[in-house]
């Protein structure tokens, strides 16, 4: 029966979902350089500091609480010693991996997190009983599926969401893991594109708990997806191509040389996401450093007239354009609003995850430092997308004098690579205040050998919270 399913749904070769079925199909670790090994490894671990930063919050219990209430399956919901289906666990572990917005950024055509697909790997690679190795080949093809898609076509101006490349993404590197021929990889994008196209109403006006679950159900939707696919399910083809496809619907059409990419004659798109140093939207990263610059030399703050931000266009349109970004109520709206990330480090001098507390939002200094914030899209430093993120803060005194700093890229950043103790420092400042240091050096000395384990099962005993 299985078989007559396939044969039904069955796509004309060369159709995308095709091509990047066969090369997930033939790509095996031995085509992953040191480097490589290096750098997935660097992700594994600031993904995993974000979420175990995140394990209390209250979204994140709560999407916990809805895993957990089907218990019994084989994936571990990390944090616990509890374990659910793999798609719900990809869904709960992927909640507390993005809730502070503070995980790897990748800026293409279209920015998004392919970290948020490090949870699918890991539900489905211990679902699967698979290696190490075979874990982090599965994280670097979500990465390279991701990236590519987000390098081809921008969704945001067409009114949709990122995630939506995160649905072949994570459907493909579960795939992978299952161990399904091309055929049933292919069918795994048709189901998971065709059935969860994501709005970009996420991301506009009041933001709500889902900015940050939106691209962790994406990554359950992969998952979901793969595991139909593996019993024979079909879906819609081409998912791409065909008359009411992704390309006639939502992105335009666009090309992929997938012979180019990452072990097929070019570099693994992971060497080129960003690592954030503050957990705040991507494209205001630079403007904290540049806020905090023009407060230091401002001194007195209360000699400020106005502040003006000239940003890039799409950090304009994303977060600094709707009105609510001048009166953010939400740590969600707050952490892509703009004004209020400028606000906030000119008051602190840096952003951390305590910016964004309701204390801190409705500070009354900067509510009132809001009030003499104007935002603009620049067009030259817009011209420097995607390779530099620059925001310029301007600030014009009483006494007329105008104090402006411009940032064009930070440490973990383009051009501005992490090293090895870099992505240390940023896990341990994470995860300090719930395991101690023996407890950090264990988990650190685990995912830094993690390709000498043949199981991953004392991954998620090293990873456990709660008592």
């Amino acid at each position: 029966m299985c078989a007559q399913m396939l044969a039904t749904g069955a796509h004309a070769q060369g159709d995308l979902a095709h091509e990047l079925a066969r090369y997930v199909a033939e790509i095996e670790f031995d085509a992953l350089d040191q480097a490589t090994i290096e750098t997935v490894k660097s992700h594994l671990i600031d993904a995993l500091g974000c979420g175990v930063a995140a394990y209390g919050e209250a979204p994140v219990r709560a999407c916990r609480t809805v895993a957990l209430s089907s218990p019994g399956g084989p994936s571990t919901v990390i944090g616990t010693q509890r374990r659910t289906s793999p798609d719900l666990a990809t869904f709960a572990n992927g909640a507390a991996f993005r809730y502070y917005d503070f995980n790897d950024v990748y800026i293409g055509r279209e920015p998004g997190h392919p970290s948020d697909n490090i949870t699918a790997c890991l539900a489905v690679a211990e679902a699967e009983n698979r290696s190490g190795r075979d874990l982090l080949v599965s994280i670097v093809l979500a990465y390279e599926i991701a990236c590519r898609l987000m390098d081809a076509a921008e969704l945001t101006r067409m009114g949709w969401d990122h995630p939506i490349y995160s649905l072949p993404a994570a459907a493909l590197a579960a795939g992978k893991l299952m161990r399904l021929p091309t055929e049933q990889l292919a069918q795994a994008v048709n189901l998971a594109v065709n059935g969860h196209i994501a709005m970009n109403q996420t991301r506009v006006q009041v933001l709500s708990d889902w900015k940050g679950l939106a691209d962790a159900d994406a990554a359950r939707n992969g998952v979901f997806a793969a595991l139909l696919a593996r019993q024979g399910v079909t879906g819609p083809a081409p998912v791409f191509e065909g008359h009411a496809g992704l390309f006639k619907q939502v992105s335009g059409p666009f090309a992929l040389e997938v012979n180019e990419f990452g072990g097929k004659g070019g570099g693994f798109r992971i060497h080129d996401c960003g690592v954030k140093l503050y957990p705040a939207q991507g494209g205001t990263l630079t403007a904290i450093p540049a806020a905090g610059r023009v407060a230091a030399q401002v001194g007195d703050l209360d000699q400020i007239s106005s502040v003006e931000i000239a940003t890039t266009q799409f950090t304009y349109l994303s977060a600094g354009r709707d009105p609510e970004k001048w009166a953010p109520e939400t740590k969600e709206t707050a952490d892509h609003s703009l004004p209020y990330i400028v606000a906030r480090a000119m008051l602190d001098g840096e952003i951390t995850n305590d910016s964004y507390s309701a204390t801190a939002i409705r500070d009354s200094r900067v509510r009132a430092l809001l009030k003499k914030i104007s935002v603009k899209p620049d067009e030259a430093l817009t011209r420097m997308s995607p390779r530099a993120i620059p925001n310029r803060v301007s600030a014009v005194l009483h006494d007329g004098r105008v104090i402006s700093h411009q940032v064009d890229t930070i440490p973990g950043l383009a051009g501005m690579p992490m090293k090895r103790a870099d992505f240390e420092r940023k896990f341990r400042k994470n995860v300090a205040k719930v395991w101690n240091e023996s407890k950090q050096d264990q988990v650190l000395d685990y995912i830094w050998n993690i390709d000498q384990q043949t199981s991953l099962q004392e991954f998620f005993s090293l990873t456990v919270i709660e008592g």
